[in-house]
């Protein structure tokens, strides 16, 4: 399944900084370890210079993904249109028959890293949520069965007024 090249303002945001603190702050701080760690002599036995040659292949992997996802990730921001419906970027909270209760936001595939709070557009629960509305029943795909959630809540983060 291809992911869905859909990301929220703030979580593009997110990415853009991202980028600029490793091609600006932290590159140019770790080339110059390297450089230094080089200047030492014997590489081979030299702990400075293999992590930090290390680290600079791992930064250099992250801002070339950044760069490439920065392209081709499609923005969506906030329409009054969504309100009372669940959409891509919607704050949901759902509940079960047990009273099991679920608070998460629906965002793209970059964003949902390090977030318990955040699931996928690409999600079973996310797809079976798009376009209800409070008090609304989705019946979730998973692989003990059918899960039925209840939509309890709708909330999107409105853009500041400026």
């Amino acid at each position: 399944m291809s992911k869905t090249p859909l990301i929220t303002r703030a979580g593009y945001d997110a990415l853009k900084a991202e980028l600029d603190e490793l091609w600006r702050r932290e590159r140019p701080e770790v080339t110059k370890k390297v450089t230094w760690a080089a200047s030492l002599g014997d590489r081979s036995e030299n702990a400075d210079y293999q992590y930090n040659k290390k680290r600079l292949r791992e930064i250099d992997r992250r801002v070339r993904y950044l760069r490439k996802c920065l392209e081709y990730l499609k923005v969506v921001d906030y329409s009054p249109q969504q309100e009372g419906r669940v959409f891509f970027g919607a704050w949901v909270t759902v509940e079960n028959d047990e009273g099991d209760t679920k608070r998460f936001r629906i965002v793209g595939y970059d964003e949902i890293f390090g977030r318990t709070d955040y699931i996928s557009i690409d999600s079973p629960m996310a797809r079976a949520l798009l376009k209800k509305a409070v008090d609304d029943e989705a019946v979730v795909k998973t692989p003990k069965g059918d899960a039925v959630w209840y939509v309890v809540e709708i909330n999107y983060e409105k853009p500041a007024e400026g």
